[in-house]
């Protein structure tokens, strides 16, 4: 809404304001914020991006990932790099540019369609990604440390199934 519309809704003077139920009456809508999905994974991801910028100072998570898929991949579309890592075109052309600037990838025309850009590691990309990687691990190892090793498999399983 527009301040103008907000601005209609008010009271005039004199008049009740709406009543809300004070905060020691629970909610009777059935919606408990602390048991949805999607803010249970906010905060698991939150502990983890507290961890990785701890242990990883001068990488995004996103970067780190985008590096790491490069790892794997070799050379590889741009668009078909960001679809790897679960990113939209966008934020795959500003995480690979910032990369870029730091000399850690490069890219060429695919000689097959010049259309293309292709997106590698170059040997400093290389170099950053593997002396950073054991703490890539340990970040992983971290973030799940307070649960037990059945857990860990467990929540690692059904987070996959979820993809």
């Amino acid at each position: 809404m527009t301040d103008q519309a907000d601005e209609t809704l008010e009271p005039a003077s004199g008049q009740n304001q709406e009543t809300r139920p004070a905060p020691d009456h629970g909610p009777d809508h059935g919606y408990v914020l602390d048991e949805q999905i999607g803010y249970i994974l906010r905060k698991a991801y939150q502990r983890n991006a507290v961890i990785f910028s701890e242990k990883i100072q001068d990488l995004t998570p996103t970067q780190f990932a985008v590096m790491a898929r490069l790892t794997e991949l070799g050379s590889v579309s741009q668009n078909q790099l960001g679809r790897t890592v679960g990113l939209d075109v966008a934020t795959t052309k500003g995480v690979v540019d910032r990369l870029s600037a730091r000399g850690f990838v490069q890219s060429e025309k695919d000689p097959n369609d010049r259309r293309r850009q292709l997106i590698s590691l170059t040997p400093k990309g290389w170099q950053h990604f593997l002396s950073n990687a054991s703490l890539g691990l340990e970040v992983s190892e971290e973030t799940i440390a307070p649960l037990t090793q059945s857990e860990q498999r467990t929540l690692l399983r059904l987070l996959k199934k979820m993809q």
